[in-house]
């Protein structure tokens, strides 16, 4: 019986070989195939993975801001079969200004995520149903998940809509004390913050 490291190497190889020219790169991380896919082929690299492949669930699709790089983004797929727990992961670099074809059509949970992706980072995946702010609202002109937002926010001139004035970050849940005292002391909610 193959190993699950086995069947993931098995089918990167299948799905190397049939798109030797989408796929840029492979490249293995703590046990993990990585395959990077120009952002043109990589509708045909899910639906073959999911068809041929037998990656029937999208696990995770998010984006990375590799800020001060060009490309400035990577669109992260995490596909896995169910029943075997085998998982495969695929990039695809976007320029700033770019975009992706939105995969709802192989994966219709994509939808949210891809949402949740453009909002936060500003990435437009094409042919969405339904490409719209899933967090902030519509007129919000910035992506506060990119490196380049400021911690402390910006401030907002719409009065009665979220913030008008710079969040503070002091009782924030991901605000803790550095250092090595336990967890429990570094949390802010366990120090007695109202947050």
């Amino acid at each position: 019986m193959m190993t699950l490291t086995e069947q993931q190497n098995l089918a990167a190889d299948k799905i190397c070989k049939r798109f030797e020219a989408a796929i840029t790169k492979r490249t293995e991380f703590q046990g993990d195939v990585i395959l990077t896919t120009t952002p043109d082929a990589i509708l045909d690299v899910l639906r073959y993975a999911r068809d041929a492949a037998g990656f029937d669930m999208l696990v995770n699709l998010c984006s990375v801001d590799n800020f001060g790089s060009e490309p400035r983004f990577e669109v992260i797929y995490v596909v896995t079969q169910a029943e075997k727990g085998v998982n495969l992961e695929f990039r695809v670099p976007v320029a700033e200004g770019g975009s992706v074809p939105s995969c709802v059509p192989v994966y219709r949970g994509a939808n949210w995520l891809e949402r949740e992706t453009y909002d936060l980072m500003g990435i437009v995946f094409e042919n969405h149903p339904d490409l719209r702010r899933i967090m902030m609202w519509e007129e919000y002109p910035y992506y506060p998940l990119r490196k380049d937002f400021p911690v402390q926010g910006i401030p907002t001139e719409l009065p009665g809509v979220a913030f008008t004035e710079k969040a503070p970050t002091g009782g924030a849940p991901f605000a803790t004390r550095p250092g090595v005292c336990p967890s429990a002391e570094r949390e802010p909610r366990e120090r007695g913050c109202d947050c």
